[in-house]
């Protein structure tokens, strides 16, 4: 019972190293679990809204639509559990300008169902669902009416011929079609987008992949069309799976690969034949009815000229008789006369026609009768050899006319707002897991620093007790109690703050971001236990050691009092024109710095540790704050970006040239494609963003300016370098040519890619082909790829080996149609970024982006919201680290204190003795750190590839200041707190002999 009573007076006489200890832990588990936590509860209430939303796990697209027959055949698949055909419709209103939406039909079978915030749902035709992103745009509200206006084409619906679909349902099949008058009675949330409309999710624009303004959500009624847009897919065992693991993806991986090997294949051959079967019947028809128009024609032709011809053969007769009865009266008899009017003379038919010939000519009622049958009927008959010639070009041309039909299989990673969600918790995790290590390291530094001391003031107790007969294990068990109940004390706060504080804090932040219905805090047993014994383990071990070291001795050795270190020379001390200098109290310090090695060590590496994390921390902050800078005013030299659909390229070539806006310009085309490495899939997969791909932007340069993309874009190529640096080459030195393609460093540190590697780039028609990578260039937002026109023809227009036998060939192929303009543009930022919103309002833009604008608006508030946090963290363990040492150091050194007290050193000249050894080894602490932080600031944003970025690692001066301005401040409070301390010591009970 003495002994336990003991053991609680030692515990209460050491409080502060027990808050130490506690402190270090609660900050340690709360940094391990807490952006864990923060992740996972995100992670974890996304995909329990997907699964009652019903978000597809496999969509399937296809260019020329999909019939009746390839839903039966996609049913059919093997792990398929359902499958919803959706129709939809892109449409277009006034909304200040030109807006475009997609009209999209409420699914029946419970796939991608959107979720109702407010109002209801709609039910009849002409009722629609918006998102709250439009409400807040338009300023409409439930109730409101709108009036909209469909697309003159659709590309995911129509075909290029025009031919209706499919013989398997009722042997047409039309592009959907909306009602155009509609009543908004509901706002929804569109599970494929979670963006937030309301708070700063518009910064994050730069990834977002919608190709219309809104989405309107109709019912069934009043919908028609046979044809669908799309088939979304659900499959079995994927929602018991968590969307975003491995699992879940190894799940549908194994159905879009079945789609991709079979279905796929059969359906493209056979929607295409349905197409040229369409074709043909349509020719066949078209024939057909050519043929009855002629005959109706030909008859009304002839049935004129069947009359013309009597008229003109009664004159004829009428003549004939007249000439013969004249001939009878200058010299026949009466009998002939008689005969002669009995009957018509017979004429032979030269005659006849002689006297047809005369009659018409001096009729020219006649004449004109006769030349407008001719003309009639020459008309007619240039009219059959152009029908039937134009019939043949179409039979002949109808194969090569329609194009190949192809299938997109596309899983959750093709949506835009899924992807954008995970690489952002992804991000966060991944410092989540690289922090903590930190924490722990410095954790265990301290720990073995106060548990060594209180340790060694136990010296002689330690030999009293184990004299007595105590075991050591129950001496130790003092100690090792002692720590573990301060590490289960801080990690039990750790663990409030870990699963409650800071997953608050990330989760508003997120929200700001995403909306996230059902959103809660949720505890992870497993998680925390092992995040509190790993901080046991580690204080625990360092206990261990410390009493180890002790113990190692006789009771009589540990009675004694422990011998005082040796006397030896410092280094310095042999540089002698400094020593020599330096003053008594001087050497005093630099003596007591450098010969206590084990105090140098912790308090220089606890420091340092500390500082580190600060300026890792403030690195990936201006790291982030400085992308959107160096993208849009160093690597891209222009000014706007002009997109427009192809028919609509010159009419917004010219559109901006008469503006008189731009100073310099380049002509290129741009396509939204794929990047993956070479091998990693089938070539003729159709499926883009498979497991090592990257969504890109494929910008082709005309053969005649190659040359001029250097004046439009920095082109500095870059190789891969350690710990988040990259090796940069002279600006200019990198050309495109046609021997390969140039790939952004975004796209090509995310896939491994480097010069000379193979790759497969998929166009934005959805053909795949392998390419040599010429260069990497230097790109930190976005991932384009610069590719020659000679180059993509030779890439592209020969298509795969797979589908030569119906493409066709490169000599007959068109040239390139140029749908987009990078230029430069006068004045000021302002008036740029208005032009380019004024040009978006023209109906021959689809797409215009001021790069000042861009510049300006970049954020990424979701980092600077953890790099916030995680400073903050720093901070405080570099205030426990400062507390803890300084605090060590004075319980080592009270004898001397006292000896200081009775030598008439005065409280302040203590303060000053004592405070200057903990100032310069702070400041070497600092000094360590400060490159420390950028070496692991390196390593950490390596560790964050993002889709579409590339973090170049920055760290202004301004944060290493901050940095050592902090830690010294820090180093300045615990000052405050350590005084009190040195003015409490006792001369003459600290000098008392323990003898």
């Amino acid at each position: 019972m003495a002994f336990v009573k003991d053991m609680l007076r030692m515990w209460a006489h050491s409080w502060k190293r027990f808050i130490s200890i506690a402190m270090i832990t609660l900050l340690g588990v709360a940094v391990l679990t807490g952006i864990y936590a923060g992740c996972r509860d995100a992670f974890r209430s996304t995909d329990r809204f997907f699964d009652a939303q019903g978000l597809h796990d496999v969509q399937v697209l296809s260019t020329a639509g999909l019939s009746n027959g390839d839903i039966a055949a996609l049913r059919k698949v093997n792990g398929v559990a359902k499958v919803q055909a959706e129709r939809s419709q892109e449409v277009t209103f006034d909304l200040d300008g030109r807006k475009s939406a997609t009209m999209q039909e409420i699914g029946t079978d419970g796939i991608d169902q959107p979720y109702l915030q407010e109002g209801r749902m709609p039910k009849k035709a002409g009722e629609i669902a918006v998102t709250r992103k439009f409400i807040r745009d338009s300023g409409k509200r439930i109730g409101s009416r709108l009036t909209v206006t469909p697309e003159s084409a659709s590309s995911d619906t129509s075909d290029t011929n025009g031919a209706d679909g499919t013989n398997e349902t009722n042997g047409t099949d039309e592009a959907p079609s909306f009602p155009t008058r509609l009543t908004i009675v509901g706002v929804v949330l569109d599970p494929r987008n979670l963006s937030n409309p309301d708070g700063y999710s518009a910064m994050t624009s730069f990834r977002s992949t919608a190709t219309t303004d809104y989405t309107f959500f109709a019912p069934s009624d009043g919908v028609t069309g046979t044809l669908y847009t799309s088939a979304t897919l659900l499959v079995k065992g994927a929602a018991a799976e968590s969307t975003f693991d491995e699992s879940y993806e190894n799940t549908v991986k194994q159905v879009t690969d079945r789609i991709d090997g079979t279905v796929k294949t059969d359906r493209q051959k056979a929607r295409r034949q349905e197409l040229l079967d369409a074709g043909n019947k349509k020719i066949v028809d078209a024939r057909a009815e050519a043929d009855k128009k002629f005959a109706d024609a030909q008859s009304q032709i002839d049935a004129n000229r069947q009359q013309f011809n009597q008229q003109v053969d009664q004159i004829v007769s009428m003549q004939a008789g007249a000439a013969a009865a004249g001939a009878a009266a200058n010299g026949a008899n009466a009998g002939a006369v008689a005969a002669a009017g009995a009957t018509t003379p017979q004429l032979d038919e030269t005659t006849r026609e002689t006297m047809r010939e005369t009659i018409i000519a001096a009729s020219p009622e006649l004449t004109q009768a006769k030349q407008q049958l001719d003309q009639a009927q020459s008309q007619l008959n240039e009219q059959k050899a152009s029908t039937e010639q134009t019939l043949k070009t179409k039979e002949n041309e109808l194969k090569t006319s329609i194009p190949q039909v192809r299938w997109y299989v596309q899983d959750r990673q093709q949506l835009g707002g899924f992807s954008a969600l995970k690489s952002d918790l992804d991000s966060i995790q991944s410092l989540g897991n690289a922090f903590p290590i930190v924490f722990l390291l410095v954790a265990v530094m301290m720990s073995l620093t106060a548990m060594a001391r209180m340790v060694e003031e136990d010296r002689s107790l330690i030999g009293t007790y184990v004299g007595l007969g105590y075991g050591r294990l129950a001496v130790a068990s003092r100690y090792l109690l002692f720590a573990l109940l301060a590490c289960l004390i801080g990690g039990g706060l750790g663990l409030i703050a870990g699963f409650l504080g800071i997953p608050a804090f990330l989760l508003v932040v997120l929200q700001g971001m995403y909306v996230m219905p059902g959103l809660r805090l949720e505890y992870d047993w497993l998680y925390g236990s092992l995040g509190i014994a790993l901080f046991v383990v580690g204080v625990l071990a360092a206990t261990i050691y410390a009493c180890v070291q002790e113990m190692r001795q006789t009771p009589a050795a540990l009675m004694r009092p422990k011998a005082p270190r040796a006397g030896s020379r410092i280094l310095l001390e042999r540089i002698r024109p400094v020593w020599n200098r330096i003053g008594f109290l001087g050497k005093v310090t630099a003596r007591n710095i450098f010969r206590f090695k084990s105090r140098l060590i912790m308090t220089v590496g606890g420091v340092a540790g500390c500082t580190a994390l600060i300026v890792c921390g403030l690195a990936i902050n201006d790291t982030v704050a400085d992308l959107g800078i160096k993208q849009y005013r160093d690597i891209y030299q222009y000014d706007l970006m002009v997109v427009s659909d192809d028919s609509d390229a010159s009419a917004m070539r010219t559109k901006v040239a008469s503006d008189g806006r731009v100073t310099s310009s380049l002509d290129v085309r741009i396509e939204s494609g794929d990047l993956a490495i070479s091998g990693g899939g089938d070539g003729d997969s159709g499926k883009a963003g498979s497991s090592g791909s990257e969504s890109i932007q494929l910008v082709a340069v005309p053969e005649k300016h190659l040359s001029d993309l250097g004046e439009m874009v920095t082109l500095q190529p870059v190789s891969s370098g350690m710990l988040g640096t990259s090796g940069v080459g002279k600006t200019g030195s990198l050309k495109l040519d046609d021997d390969g393609v140039i790939v952004a460093q975004s796209a090509a540190s995310a896939l491994g890619v480097k010069a000379g590697s193979k790759v497969r780039l998929t166009n934005g028609d959805g053909v795949q082909a392998t390419a040599k990578v010429s260069a990497v260039n230097r790109n930190l937002i976005g991932s384009d790829v610069y590719v020659s026109e000679t180059y993509y023809a030779k890439l592209f227009d020969s298509k795969d080996a797979k589908n030569t036998k119906n493409s066709k060939s490169s000599e007959d192929s068109e040239a390139l149609t140029w749908n987009a303009m990078l230029a430069k543009l006068s004045g000021s930022d302002t008036s740029q970024t208005d032009y380019a919103e004024s040009l978006e309002e023209d109906s021959s833009v689809m797409k215009a982006v001021s790069c000042a604008h861009m510049a300006d608006s970049f954020k990424f508030d979701l980092m600077g919201a953890v790099v916030a946090l995680i400073v903050a963290l720093a901070g405080g363990l570099a205030l426990v680290v400062l507390f803890t040492l300084a605090n060590t150091n004075v319980s080592e050194r009270v004898r001397e204190m006292a000896t200081l007290k009775v030598l008439g050193f005065f409280d302040r000249e203590v303060h000053h003795y004592v405070n200057r050894e903990m100032m310069i080894l702070t400041v070497m602490g600092v000094i360590l750190g400060l490159p420390l932080g950028r070496l692991v600031g390196g390593m950490l944003t390596m560790a964050l590839n993002m889709p579409s970025l590339y973090f170049e690692v920055e760290v202004k001066p301004l944060s290493y200041v901050i940095a050592a301005v902090a830690t010294m401040a820090f180093a300045l409070l615990v000052q405050l707190f350590v005084n009190p301390v040195l003015d409490r010591i006792d001369p003459i009970s600290s000098l008392k002999s323990v003898e």
